[in-house]
């Protein structure tokens, strides 16, 4: 491919989450940790405090407006994720790392990562994984640019932007969600932090932000795949021709691995800029 300008997005005009960033637990706050010298937490003050987000947020999910399938979490991986992360179990975040091995939702669209357990590791990879967390707890570890957070079945990744998104060359600002579009091959503010982005796509959000990316027949496909699985699309989600005509794209299943290579590569392809690190290996 020779350089070309970079493709626009065309999920519609307003993909940000309608909700307010600062609307948050306030422990979303310690992510500066990943770039300076907080004092870290034990696992026991992170997990052990007076208002847990899980069940709050197990009743936003049994009331969400797409189905979500909670995959059960193994506990002793939960608590080094907890303490890698050194958020705390008030934050949503730390409620799905702590207690469930991730989040299928919508059928398989969006894949929200936890601790899963063995039995699940192959349905959907877990959040340490995913982000490559040490397997036992560095106090010098940081997440890069950003936590990976979720992927869905198009190659899309939603990361939570860590203390100095600019010096990235990310959107958005610290602890703000930001998505890398596969239709735009680019990272974009979402406007929302990580407990109002999940809100935002269980109550409605989600059909909103997708959009004109869903075609008929779309859910028997997703659910095909497992969480390690995406789609990729010919010709790409970004050509011309897939604006034109989506639903005449022939689609078929690669591991998510793959796809996100090919969305990196791509990006150095149209103009030398690398969107950094995707998630997985």
């Amino acid at each position: 491919m020779t350089a070309a300008a970079r493709p626009q997005s065309w999920r519609g005009p307003d993909r940000g989450m309608p909700l307010n960033r600062n609307a948050e637990a306030p422990d979303t706050q310690r992510l500066q940790h990943w770039c300076d010298d907080a004092e870290m937490r034990e696992v026991d003050e992170l997990m052990n405090v007076d208002d847990p987000a899980w069940p709050l947020l197990l009743q936003e999910l049994s009331g969400s407006d797409v189905p979500v399938e909670v995959l059960p979490g193994d506990a002793a991986t939960g608590r080094t994720s907890l303490l890698q992360l050194q958020v705390s179990a008030r934050s949503s975040l730390g409620a799905i790392a702590l207690n469930s091995g991730g989040l299928l939702v919508d059928g398989g669209w969006l894949r929200i990562f936890g601790s899963p357990g063995s039995a699940d590791i192959e349905r959907l990879p877990g959040l340490g994984e995913i982000n490559k967390m040490p397997s036992t707890f560095d106090p010098a570890w940081r997440p890069g640019a950003g936590l990976i957070v979720a992927h869905d079945v198009l190659g899309g990744v939603f990361a939570l932007n860590g203390g100095d998104p600019s010096a990235a060359g990310r959107p958005g600002e610290p602890g703000e969600i930001i998505y890398f579009a596969p239709d735009s091959l680019d990272w974009e503010g979402l406007g929302a932090g990580h407990s109002a982005w999940l809100s935002s796509m269980l109550f409605g959000g989600l059909r909103e932000f997708y959009g004109s990316l869903r075609w008929d027949g779309w859910r028997s496909e997703v659910s095909a795949l497992t969480g390690r699985q995406g789609l990729a699309f010919f010709p790409t989600l970004w050509s011309a021709e897939a604006r034109q005509d989506l639903p005449a794209t022939s689609r078929r299943a690669v591991p998510m691995a793959q796809l996100l290579g090919l969305s990196r590569d791509s990006c150095l392809q149209f103009d030398g800029t690398d969107p950094g690190f995707l998630g997985l290996p």
